[in-house]
């Protein structure tokens, strides 16, 4: 079977999927991609250019989709050159939201198209305005959301077979396009990604050194933006530090990188506004800012957590919860409808309302102060949740390649 990948930055989510269905399964994978796209193993990777760049009097609202068309014409005379040279494609994978799946079936009209629908923006009771104090409910604010969702309208509507990760963000599409969607999520690789109990993690560039079983707070938010809760979690600190003389935290994000949600006021960061708020209330030399790591790094700071803090608005889930489920970390997190499927409160995590630092400060404490004997068997449910739900090689890649390989022959 031939298969097309098409992400403008390949392979993205589609990494382990696109590298076993052509090292493990022996299909042909091709892929089309931006120009920061890398390459795999077994991969032709061809990359397109945009012809031209945005309009700079558009409506802001016609931005997005703007953009998405910019990006589905530069996939397609890609793909127009490909056809030409004679590859045909049973299958195409592609990413509903950034446009490139727009325009392929005018070059190759009989293949299967296969759409990730990763997010369905709404203007109301999602990300846009669930956190009044950094987003501003407008109505322009609330069309410009909206808006964001003509390209993934489109693919997913005219999609063979479009799968999304989680069922809360299956949720979020019209009941019209839901009905189209299956749940299958990428899949985490819980054979490397698993506790390790005399793991040691050294604070890159330094001396420091921190290991499993002292009170070691982990924190991760890729942006330190208030989408995950940086806020929140700050605010958090220093009620937790005072009473936990002992306790350390960590910290893995970028405060330079700007990902979602609003911008922070001009001139400073999300981090550094939100620093400056809790000023001298904590010892600052206890909480330690890290930057991106690496794999190997990232298991051994989740190996070495006592707890481990995770926020999020109603937005697309983090990798990073799951993986710290299947490192066997004791998690505390926002009640907020991401979370709650996965997390059952008591029973193999602890849940906290989101905009309640105090009870967030609270449940972290109880959990320092306790023994941690008294709450292994929140930590083991919480990796056995993510073997047996979400690991990828036993149930998610088996279950998207069934789909896939049904699809190319129906």
């Amino acid at each position: 079977m031939k298969i097309l990948f098409v992400h403008n930055e390949f392979p993205g989510q589609f990494v382990h999927l696109a590298s076993h269905l052509s090292q493990e399964r022996g299909h042909t994978v091709v892929a089309i991609g931006g120009p920061t796209s890398r390459e795999l193993r077994q991969v032709a990777l061809r990359r397109y250019r945009l012809s031209r760049g945005g309009s700079l009097e558009i409506l802001p609202s016609a931005a997005a989709y703007e953009s998405a068309c910019l990006q589905g014409e530069a996939a397609a005379f890609v793909a127009a050159q490909l056809a030409s040279e004679g590859f045909w494609p049973d299958v195409i994978i592609g990413h509903a939201g950034w446009g490139e799946l727009l325009f392929l079936k005018e070059i190759w009209p009989n293949a299967k198209i296969v759409a990730y629908a990763e997010y369905y923006y709404s203007g109301y009771g999602s990300d846009a305005s669930f956190d009044l104090e950094i987003n501003d409910p407008t109505i322009e604010n609330m069309i410009f959301a909206r808006a964001k969702n003509a390209s993934f309208a489109m693919c997913v509507a005219e999609a063979d077979l479009t799968i999304a990760p989680t069922a809360w963000q299956r949720s979020l599409y019209p009941d019209s396009l839901r009905s189209r969607i299956v749940v299958v999520h990428d899949g985490i690789d819980t054979a490397s990604i698993r506790p390790r109990h005399s793991a040691q993690f050294n604070v890159p560039g330094s001396n420091e050194l921190f290991r499993a079983g002292g009170e070691i707070i982990t924190y991760v938010n890729r942006a330190l933006e208030p989408l995950r809760g940086i806020h929140v979690f700050l605010r958090s600190l220093p009620a937790i530090l005072k009473s936990r003389p002992s306790a350390q935290v960590l910290i893995v994000g970028s405060a330079d990188e700007r990902l979602y949600g609003s911008s922070p006021p001009a001139g400073t960061t999300w981090k550094d506004y939100f620093v400056a708020e809790i000023g001298d209330a904590v010892d600052h030399s206890r909480i330690h800012w890290l930057e991106m790591l690496d794999r190997q790094a990232f298991n051994n700071f989740l190996s070495v957590s006592r707890v481990h803090v995770y926020l999020t608005y109603p937005f697309v889930l983090s990798w990073s919860l799951l993986e710290a489920m299947s490192a066997g970390c004791l998690v505390v997190a926002s009640a907020t409808p991401p979370v709650e499927e996965i997390i059952e409160n008591g029973q193999n995590g602890l849940l906290f309302d989101f905009f309640d630092h105090q009870a967030l400060a609270n449940t972290v404490i109880d959990a320092l102060v306790r023994a941690p004997e008294d709450l292994a068997n929140l930590k083991c449910a919480a990796r056995a949740t993510i073997v047996s739900k979400y690991d990828r090689d036993t149930v998610c890649l088996p279950a998207i390649t069934d789909l896939i390989e049904a699809l190319a022959v129906t």
